[in-house]
């Protein structure tokens, strides 16, 4: 059974960083998407960065390109979301969720139609104070 762990939420500054992590027990990277979203109240979960574990390629929303950054340890099996020049809009519960091979990790992440990602981490708070 796989299991999702999420850690590295907090509160900040506008400005500042955090780095999210997600350790996958019950599964080995193969050639799989895993990547992140984020529900802030009152909106939809949206998706925010993924990456394919297979060769690491990835993709981001463009609230975030050229501010977050997603990465993998294969040795670790975990996956890390590298946020920076963080802004109260990022302020949300951060999900990571890992999708079953052979499908496209940007339309299923990105686009948001989630076909495949049967697994999901509890959530770890951000909170970017003004």
């Amino acid at each position: 059974q796989v299991q999702l762990v999420e850690s590295g939420g907090g509160t900040v500054q506008t400005g500042g960083s955090l780095r999210l992590s997600c350790a996958a027990s019950g599964y080995t990277f193969s050639r799989n998407c895993m990547g992140w979203f984020r529900q802030a109240p009152g909106k939809e979960r949206e998706g925010v960065a993924v990456i394919y574990t297979g060769g690491s390629a990835t993709w981001y929303a463009d609230s975030v390109k050229g501010r977050f950054t997603i990465s993998q340890d294969n040795a670790k099996n975990t996956v890390y979301l590298q946020m920076d020049n963080l802004r109260p809009e990022d302020t949300a519960m951060y999900y990571c969720a890992l999708q079953g091979s052979g499908m496209s990790c940007y339309t299923n992440f990105i686009l948001g139609r989630r076909v495949g990602i049967n697994d999901w981490g509890q959530g770890t708070q951000v909170t970017v104070s003004s």
